[in-house]
């Protein structure tokens, strides 16, 4: 698991609109980057809309969903929810992976793999500052809050 004070892993993937986006785009700026199932789903919905909500509270800190689901879809998301943020295709699992919420889940006696729902609070340096695996989607924006204030 990631910890507090390593090096952020490195990002490049496809935006909502099919535009390659690097994590160093985001240079100088604190970054909540959070993993999510399946765009449109009820709890991705709701933490999706509740960072959406909170955005003019949170300064420069740019916000960056990232989940399994294509461009297209992450596009048709963005625009029925309006999350006006920044939405990455890990059609491949490859970030997830590096981030390690890339695992083994069990629904219904079902083993399958799948994104541990998380979220990653990076510094202007590039280091992570807050780690959160396991969050549940109402936490996400308060947790963000709580830590830009300390």
């Amino acid at each position: 698991m990631l910890k507090v004070g390593n090096k952020a892993p490195s990002i490049s993937l496809l935006n909502q609109y099919g535009k390659k986006v690097a994590l160093k785009d985001f240079a100088k700026k604190r970054v909540l980057i959070y993993f999510y199932p399946k765009a449109d789903t009820p709890g991705c919905t709701q933490q999706s809309c509740l960072l959406r909500d909170i955005r003019k509270d949170i300064g420069k800190t740019a916000i960056v969903g990232i989940s399994p689901d294509t461009s297209a879809k992450q596009l048709k998301f963005d625009e029925k929810y309006d999350l006006g943020f920044t939405l990455l295709a890990d059609t491949d699992h490859v970030v997830a992976k590096a981030y390690k919420v890339w695992q083994k889940k069990s629904m219904y006696g079902r083993e399958y793999m799948g994104i541990v729902r998380s979220a990653f609070l990076i510094g202007a340096n590039g280091k992570i500052e807050k780690v959160w695996y396991k969050i549940s989607p109402k936490d996400t924006p308060s947790n963000l809050l709580k830590a830009l204030e300390e």
